[in-house]
């Protein structure tokens, strides 16, 4: 099995000349995220106790420890986590500020050691949800602690920024390369205006994509044929997008995470 490294965010970003021009966000009002169901919840915990998920638990444990892992025991809490949203960054009007990326589950080695499995809809699967990766560590756990009553864990991918989200706001929990201060919290109108300055001249079909830019890259995971209302259609956003401060050159420190793909 392959593995690889994942890195947020891009190196030595060219200043784009003119950043988009200045103005109210017309998705002030942006309407909630639509949480996954208890029963979707509960097929990617499933899906995450499965001996193909176990397995690349193992290999991620070995990868990092270049050893036997030992038992390993998996979580029964699946974590929904959820990324920016695009619609969002241009204003759509009533676009949440997240779409459901996985479900994280959190699996233990005997040595204590932490990965997280990340599970999504799988037409094939038995649970319909299968484990597509693992990651090292336990952020996705850990962070969820952190937040307020309501609120759910979204992931701005671009500075490996994690944000408590609720209907008012959000909470910057953690960042590689911080746009706010760490614990403040930013109205969702404000928020808006930040990732659409940030992010909505480099979405794809952009000149900034065309011309070479590391692109704003979004791919939609399959919506179930059947579920209970309520359930998302999930949203990944890949690639880091490139910052433009001040005219001049921005080099965004790397960050490693290292995962195990299927």
């Amino acid at each position: 099995m392959g593995e690889i490294c994942r890195r947020f965010a891009a190196g030595a970003a060219i200043a784009v000349a003119a950043l988009l021009s200045a103005g109210p966000a017309e998705a002030a009002g942006a309407s909630w995220v639509a949480p996954p169901s208890e029963q979707d919840v509960a097929a990617a915990v499933k899906a995450a106790e499965t001996a193909r998920a176990i397995s690349f638990a193992k290999s991620n444990f070995r990868q990092a420890g270049h050893a036997d892992p030992g038992r390993i025991t998996v979580g029964h809490k699946g974590i929904p986590v959820y990324t920016l949203n695009p619609d969002f960054v241009t204003a759509k009007p009533g676009a949440p500020a997240g779409v459901l990326r996985a479900i994280a589950v959190t699996a233990t080695a005997a040595t204590g050691a932490k990965a997280t499995l990340r599970a999504a809809p799988d037409h094939s699967a038995p649970s319909g949800w299968s484990v597509g990766n693992v990651l090292s560590g336990n952020d996705e756990e850990t962070l969820s602690a952190r937040l307020r009553p309501g609120s759910v864990l979204l992931n701005e991918p671009q500075i490996n920024g994690w944000y408590d989200l609720g209907r008012d706001g959000v909470v910057l929990l953690q960042a590689s390369l911080p746009q706010s201060p760490v614990g403040q919290f930013t109205p969702i109108a404000e928020y808006q205006q930040q990732v659409r300055s940030r992010y909505a001249n480099k979405l794809p079909g952009s000149d900034y994509q065309h011309t070479g830019g590391i692109g704003f890259k979004q791919t939609v995971l399959q919506q179930r044929d059947s579920g209970p209302p309520g359930s998302l259609t999930a949203g990944l956003i890949v690639f880091g997008s490139a910052v433009a401060l001040g005219g001049g050159f921005l080099v965004w420190r790397w960050t490693k995470r290292r995962i195990t793909p299927k």
